[in-house]
């Protein structure tokens, strides 16, 4: 009876990281759909993004369910429950990392302007890339439990703010230089900073983590190097 239980409760892991893994791989798809129509100004490409995160919604809504009725017939302890307990925060950070990917593209629905700029696409799609690594790393980490590739991903988000602090600076720039941009760019500063907060969702799952292998929380200070959250400018819900 005893190993029957065990065998039922290895399922319920199995599932519950069967299921992160397939969210985890539609929100990295759901970031570079969603780049790549703002990139090429895409709406059709926009509203798959759009669509598609219904998908990231109900898987999280089956870990959550999935999650609970585990913990209520398994009754799990330490290490076990951190396994359930792990697999529930992870499954909400990737529900809001396709949130915001879909808050790109809505924007690319209703970007109108000619405003074009390389080195600045060129910067979205650098930190973009930055940021998708993060999240295949960290999700590699959750599935080997690596402890050294999560304190990587918590380490790196610094880089990611740079970048954004870099672009911002220039978008600035060129809503000065010419008030005709100020539309466009307000729409690119919304984008790098949903980019920017991904990153910091890939910090929580690297956190997470941690927490599973180790037991306990990181209580090191997180390395932020964000200079534009104190601009007064309303960031997406």
């Amino acid at each position: 009876m005893v190993d029957h239980t065990h065998k039922a409760f290895d399922t319920d892991l199995q599932d519950l990281g069967r299921m992160v893994s397939e969210m985890g791989g539609l929100a990295e798809q759901q970031i570079s759909d969603a780049i790549d129509a703002l990139d090429r100004r895409d709406t059709v490409v926009a509203q798959r993004v759009i669509a598609g995160d219904a998908r990231i919604d109900a898987l999280q809504r089956e870990i959550e369910e999935k999650a609970i009725l585990t913990i209520a017939r398994r009754q799990p302890m330490a290490v076990d429950l951190r396994e359930v307990v792990g697999a529930l925060r992870i499954s909400n950070d990737l529900e809001r990392i396709g949130d915001l990917a879909k808050n790109i593209s809505k924007r690319v629905v209703v970007i109108d302007a000619e405003f074009r700029s390389q080195r600045v696409m060129r910067g979205v799609e650098h930190m973009a890339e930055m940021v998708l690594q993060q999240i295949k790393t960290v999700l590699d980490a959750y599935a080997r439990r690596d402890l050294q590739k999560a304190q990587e991903v918590w380490h790196a988000d610094e880089e990611v703010d740079s970048v954004n602090n870099s672009l911002f600076r220039e978008l600035l720039t060129y809503m000065m230089e010419d008030p005709r941009n100020i539309g466009i760019c307000i729409h690119l500063l919304f984008c790098a900073k949903n980019i920017e907060r991904m990153g910091d969702h890939a910090t929580n799952i690297a956190e997470t983590v941690y927490y599973m292998i180790e037991g306990r929380p990181l209580v090191d200070e997180r390395p932020k190097g964000d200079t534009t959250s104190s601009t007064v400018v309303p960031f997406d819900a």
